[in-house]
């Protein structure tokens, strides 16, 4: 892609709105804690640090409304704790130039770090940045510094509290994260009507597992109806599609197809009504048509073999959906839950991630150490300038950089955009009416309230509030908003063109990173079909291969879910050496789908403790494995993969298993698709 269509493509992307807003009553609650702070710190303190303790509860609002399955009270506690001490510290060295200029690059080279744990942490770090750019400017002595201080803290505090006080539907987030993952279920099952090898995106159930980690306290409050249905979901998965796919004995036309149809069909409505009752915790109301097609008697007569024990096992899983939706199955037990650890214990695995990534080639540590650079050098440009206000060139800095092309430049576009309409706005309103001290924090709440409902709606939206938000807190300090105009959007102007320039210059592209992301996700796919084949020959062992084939599942969709982001941040960046033609990469995306399909084939089959084993199968786990790890090798070093040892155990295979060859049959198909796409010149 040339850098003219790059340029296009990502500043429409950041001007482009999506209809997703954030709860009204969140959005109100976050404005209400802000009302308090602003208007107590306003009575008691005055203007000056009304404006602090306004930026403190300001961004601890923000920080609650990240996409995080921690807590929200801690999440208001950290970012005003963390911003407290950043404005503390950082009022300490304002004083001098030379020395601030210094603790500055360090600061912001920390947050830029900070993305290695996390988005939510790195948006914290880098709006901590921001506001100390901000607040660091307006006490005039130690103990005063200390006071704005302790207000952002109680900023906080407050958020903090409300949400405790207050709670807006409780545990909606995990609520949410679970009736997606059956709505894509139920989604999944209704395309496999049409299309019988049809894909299944992992990322809603990846989503469900992070939601369902709380800690040992959260285990005792949590609702009954959000224990077990996950893991249902899990396992109802390979079932709906051992239940479609023609490659285990299902025709492609007649009554067996057409049985499998209606199945399907019911299923998907069974998941959507659990669904449902699991977003809004309403009592289920069971579909009876449904439940009657999956119970019908007549289905044993119908279909045989594999799609038969399909169809029975897919009609008890989901009486078992039914009833942990009701809070009444066994799922929805007390007993044994993912451990969530609380922060402090969280803080050294935190330290080691983020030292990992102090390496040469890191695209973390490409991105500290860029947006360190450019924070500093826009923040003495905008020092040197005639125009006062020089900080807000390094707060667009901070605020648009993050560690890909795409995201960096498209909000670079969008802050420019949502600044030019919030200051004119604002500034039109106050230069019109000029409202005074108490009307302009009532406005400025009123933008915070904005703000946060459409926080999800997209970047520039979102600035044209934080623009006006920060204008009335200025005006309301005693500014003269006026000026604020023409240097504020020459100076994002400058720190939003530095941030793009800086991109080009010190880049951390994904284009030459798509071979090794491929690899991953070639030998995790192997991985797992090998731990999925190695249960047949030691069916004994339940248990443990069971274990075993769960870490490969997880690793498997983790290395496909990186391919997939690399991809989209592939797409638009300006680098024609990729390495992998688009037509290559497309086509082996689908050959490893294909191994994936084989593996979850065979996975919905699995023997039981009492079945016979298949010790050939051990054997063919084994080629498949050194296979994939030299195969990984190949991919990344740009040469075709072969698959000797796989493919010579396989000539020699002789037993007959129904489904056992059926799946290294659609195996074997996909690891010869994979070398056709990558053999391509």
């Amino acid at each position: 892609m040339t850098w003219l269509r790059a340029l296009k493509e990502t500043a429409r992307s950041g001007l482009r709105l999506e209809p997703r807003r954030v709860a009204p009553a969140v959005a109100l609650r976050g404005a209400c804690g802000l009302a308090l702070v602003v208007g107590g710190a306003l009575a008691l303190f005055g203007p000056v640090v009304a404006v602090s303790s306004a930026f403190g509860a300001f961004q601890a609002a923000i920080a609650t409304l990240q996409r995080s399955w921690r807590p929200r009270p801690v999440l208001a506690l950290a970012s005003g704790g963390s911003l407290a001490v950043s404005t503390f510290i950082g009022y300490l060295a304002a004083g001098h130039l030379g020395i601030f200029a210094v603790l500055l690059a360090v600061w912001t080279l920390i947050a830029g770090l900070a993305w290695a744990v996390g988005p939510t942490v790195g948006i914290i770090g880098a709006s901590n940045v921001a506001i100390m750019l901000v607040t660091v400017t307006l006490p005039t002595s130690v103990a005063a510094a200390a006071g704005h201080a302790a207000m952002i803290a109680v900023g906080g505090v407050v958020q903090a509290a409300l949400i405790v006080l207050f709670p807006v539907r409780p545990w909606g987030a995990q609520r949410d994260a679970l009736a997606d993952a059956l709505a894509a279920e139920a989604d999944y099952a209704r395309r496999l009507r049409h299309d019988p090898t049809a894909p299944f995106d992992p990322a809603p159930l990846m989503v469900a597992r992070s939601a369902a980690a709380v800690t040992p306290r959260e285990a005792r409050r949590r609702p009954a109806e959000l224990h077990g249905a996950r893991g249902l979901a899990e396992r109802i998965r390979p079932v709906l599609a051992s239940l479609a796919d023609p490659a285990l004995g299902v025709p492609d036309e007649g009554p067996g197809r057409d049985r499998v149809r209606e199945l399907l069909a019911a299923a998907g409505t069974v998941l959507d009504t659990a669904a449902g009752a699991v977003r809004h915790g309403a009592p289920v109301a069971p579909p009876a048509p449904a439940l009657a097609v999956l119970r019908t008697p007549d289905t044993g007569a119908i279909l045989t073999g594999p799609p038969r024990r399909a169809a029975l096992r897919l009609a008890a899983l989901l009486d078992e959906v039914l009833e942990t939706a009701r809070g009444e199955g066994e799922g929805a037990g007390r007993g044994g839950h993912r451990d969530r650890p609380p922060l402090l214990r969280l803080l050294p695995g935190a330290l080691r991630t983020v030292r990992a990534e102090i390496r040469r080639g890191s695209p973390i540590m490409r991105h500290a150490l860029r947006v360190s650079t450019v924070v500093v050098t826009s923040y003495l440009v905008g020092s040197a300038l005639p125009l006062g206000h020089g900080y807000w060139a390094p707060i667009t800095s901070v605020m648009v950089m993050r560690p890909d092309f795409t995201q960096t430049y498209a909000r670079s576009v969008a802050r420019f955009g949502g600044t030019l309409i919030g200051v004119g706005v604002a500034t039109a309103v106050l230069e019109t009416a000029s409202p005074g001290t108490w009307l302009s924090a009532a406005l400025a709440v009123l933008c915070a309230f904005c703000t946060y409902l459409v926080l999800r709606s997209g970047y520039a939206v979102t600035n044209v509030g934080i623009s006006a938000y920060v204008v009335f807190l200025l005006g309301m300090g005693g500014e003269d908003a006026g000026q604020t105009v023409p240097e504020r959007v020459l100076l994002t102007l400058i720190g939003g063109l530095l941030a793009m320039l800086s991109y080009a210059l010190y880049p951390a592209w994904e284009t030459p990173r798509l071979r090794s992301r491929l690899a991953d996700w070639l030998k995790a796919d192997c991985r797992y079909v090998a731990a999925v084949v190695d249960h047949y020959a030691r069916p004994a062992e339940a248990d443990a291969s069971a274990r075993d084939i769960r870490r490969a599942l997880l690793a498997a969709r983790d290395a496909r879910i990186a391919w997939q982001e690399a991809m989209t941040r592939a797409a638009h960046e300006p680098v024609r050496g990729r390495g992998l033609s688009r037509t290559a990469a497309e086509a082996a995306s689908g050959a490893l789908a294909k191994l994936g399909r084989g593996g979850m084939l065979l996975e919905a089959h699995l023997p039981g403790r009492g079945d016979s084993p298949v010790p050939a199968a051990a054997t063919l786990a084994k080629a498949l494995r050194q296979d994939a790890d030299r195969a990984a090798k190949a991919v990344r070093e740009r040469r075709t993969p072969h698959w000797d040892r796989f493919d010579h155990t396989l000539a020699q295979w002789s037993y007959d298993h129904e489904v056992l060859d059926r799946g290294i049959t659609l195996t074997a198909e996909a690891l010869t698709d994979l070398t056709t796409a990558l053999a391509r010149p």
